[in-house]
């Protein structure tokens, strides 16, 4: 559970944008969205290689630079 302490004198707006903040560092959506819908190992498995090429291909453009 996520506890936002409201400061005397901040602006009500300023603390939900701290709360939503806080909940979107928390991945706890995507946690959510992906529980939404079976997905196979397999395909789990893809995704993960395909983000890790991604991640590598994006290293190696900034060691180019």
């Amino acid at each position: 559970m996520l506890k936002i302490e409201v400061k005397s004198g901040e602006n009500i707006e300023r603390a939900l944008k701290r709360y939503k903040r806080k909940f979107r560092n928390t991945k706890r959506l995507d946690l959510i969205k992906s529980h939404k819908e079976y997905t196979k190992k397999s395909v789990e498995r893809r995704k993960i290689l395909k983000k890790a090429q991604y991640k590598e291909q994006f290293l190696k453009e900034q060691e180019d630079q």
